[in-house]
């Protein structure tokens, strides 16, 4: 019988999918998080009576036929780049992108990252670095006798330095954006690598047509709906249920049929 295999399909569909939610629940307090989807497709159909077939020397076509379905399976799991709210903060180093765009990260190995977690800090280089130390680029370095530290919407970044009054230029934020912004790859500590699927990054300095402006003070918090997350939690535990009621159903129809023999 078909349906202990299609139920099981079901089950594990269903398993996927509450661990893309549950994922989704762990994060909803981290910063610049982008909230994922499970997407599934139906199996291959075995035709038993193949539709627009004729049924008789007439000429007569069957108008639906038969097709028995095997399952489910999973497509993808698609990551929503919905903009998250921003939430004040206040820290002269935590700076927000208010629309498209990556700020650009230079990992340890010599590639580029990106990510939409603006929480920096300086290290004692007096390098604007993210919270494991990875440096932003292009690499911005703050004098080590500045007093504070301004960045504008465009993403001028601008030191007051004790004994003057005009502050510093010290460095300009520049944010990268990407044709498809799904299809970058997730590699944990909220980095994102470019991939084929993303296509090449294009870079430009915020505010300017196609990027968003920097906000300082500012953290962007993630895009989850944790109301959504929960319904979309029981609904896919109730679709779990039904699946594995598939399963034990069939089981009783096949006990049923050997006690018969």
């Amino acid at each position: 019988m078909r349906s202990l295999a299609i139920g099981a399909t079901g089950m594990q569909a269903q398993q996927l999918n509450v661990e893309v939610i549950s994922n989704n629940i762990a994060n909803s307090a981290t910063n610049g998080f982008k909230a994922q989807r499970a997407e599934f497709q139906d199996l291959l159909y075995q035709n038993m009576r193949r539709i627009g077939s004729t049924s008789s020397d007439a000429g007569t076509i069957v108008p639906s036929g038969v097709q028995i379905g095997a399952g489910v399976r999973t497509a993808s799991v698609y990551r929503i780049m919905s903009q998250g709210n921003l939430t004040v903060t206040e820290n002269q180093l935590d700076i927000a992108v208010n629309g498209n765009g990556f700020f650009q990260i230079q990992l340890p190995t010599g590639e580029t990252a990106y990510t939409r977690d603006g929480s920096f800090s300086l290290n004692p280089q007096g390098q604007i670095v993210t919270s494991n130390g990875y440096l932003l680029n292009p690499a911005i370095t703050v004098p080590p006798n500045s007093q504070s530290i301004t960045v504008s919407a465009t993403g001028q970044v601008q030191a007051k330095i004790a004994g003057t009054v005009t502050p510093a230029t010290v460095g300009q934020v520049t944010l990268a954006a990407f044709p498809n912004d799904a299809g970058l790859e997730a590699t944990g500590d909220n980095l994102f690598l470019e991939t084929p699927a993303s296509g090449t990054a294009v870079t430009g300095n915020p505010g300017v047509q196609g990027f968003g402006s920097i906000v300082q003070g500012s953290l962007e918090t993630s895009n989850v709906n944790v109301v959504q997350e929960i319904t979309n939690l029981i609904t896919a535990q109730r679709a779990y249920e039904m699946n594995s009621k598939v399963i034990k159903t069939t089981d009783e129809m096949m006990q049923t049929v050997g006690q018969m023999q």
